[in-house]
């Protein structure tokens, strides 16, 4: 019988650990080891594959060329073994927690999900925000919307709709220069954040020179969100996507003077690595929320 070319599984779960933190420490205190026992696994690991893994500098390691190629395979094996174990119960319980952007969540998600909870009585949802795109390997998240071409690397994605914008402003601030006629009426009105790169493909499709925004003031809001508010109260024309923003046009809080739409080539996805394809939560919600979509 040869020998297994699998090192002691203590020692790979302590690798995953100590890469994933870049981190002995935080190993240590996820896996419930001192750093010295941490340490010691990874010079195991380290003469079994017969070269360093880890750079030691002080106060902090980094991973070496081959600690950095073989850190995701394993991070992904991991995840694939938990997924299997989840797999063993039929029972859609526990909590799902999803990472979205602000204006997603604020005005998407959050006056559907309510159906998804009444549906999943057993399920506890979690929602979080951030603009930055999360790491699997590093967060906790089940599933993530993020906004793109749906080409990232490891991960599942499904297309929930097309990412377009337009200009809106709300009615009293359009009445200011007697409504809105053409695309360049825009000009004569305060523009909300004018360095945005929407800003210059809706100025291209509605056949206007993107030029015209320069040395406009670089006013930046953070989320569309945000800038929707600012629409709101009269105080500029925000570029927003019509899609977030339906209930504020049939109340007449918000005004879509033109039919024009820009388009980036992006899309809203929904996202997950692929070992954790096959978990029920995560199969049920991408169930219901591409039902969702498909629906609006």
């Amino acid at each position: 019988m040869t020998q297994s070319r699998l090192p002691p599984l203590a020692t790979i779960r302590v690798f995953e650990a100590a890469a994933r933190h870049l981190s002995f420490t935080r190993a240590a205190a996820e896996l419930g080891m001192t750093q010295a026992a941490v340490s010691y696994q990874i010079r195991v690991l380290e003469e079994r594959v017969g070269q360093p893994l880890f750079l030691r500098r002080p106060r902090q390691v980094s991973l070496t060329p081959a600690g950095a190629r073989l850190a995701p395979q394993l991070s992904e094996a991991f995840g694939r073994l938990g997924a299997a174990f989840d797999e063993l119960s039929d029972d859609i319980a526990g909590t799902l927690l999803v990472n979205t952007v602000q204006t997603f969540a604020s005005h998407w998600l959050a006056s559907r999900i309510g159906h998804f909870q009444l549906s999943n009585p057993a399920l506890a949802i979690r929602l979080e925000s951030a603009s930055e795109l999360i790491d699997f390997r590093r967060h906790q998240a089940d599933v993530a919307i993020r906004s793109g071409r749906g080409d990232w690397p490891g991960l599942i994605s499904h297309r929930l709709f097309e990412l377009t914008f337009t200009p809106m402003l709300s009615p009293a601030l359009a009445e200011t220069i007697g409504g809105l006629a053409t695309p360049a009426d825009i000009l004569r009105l305060p523009i909300i954040d004018a360095t945005d790169p929407w800003w210059r493909i809706w100025f291209s499709a509605a056949g206007l020179d993107p030029k015209l925004l320069d040395g406009r003031v670089a006013s930046q809001m953070g989320a569309q969100a945000v800038e929707a508010q600012v629409a709101i109260a009269g105080t500029g024309v925000a570029m927003l996507t019509p899609e977030f923003h339906r209930e504020e046009l049939a109340r007449g809080r918000l005004l879509q003077p033109f039919d024009i739409v820009g388009r980036s080539g992006g899309a809203y996805w929904l996202v997950y690595p692929e070992g954790r394809r096959n978990l029920p939560r995560i199969r049920r919600f991408r169930d219901w929320i591409l039902a969702e979509a498909g629906r609006a």
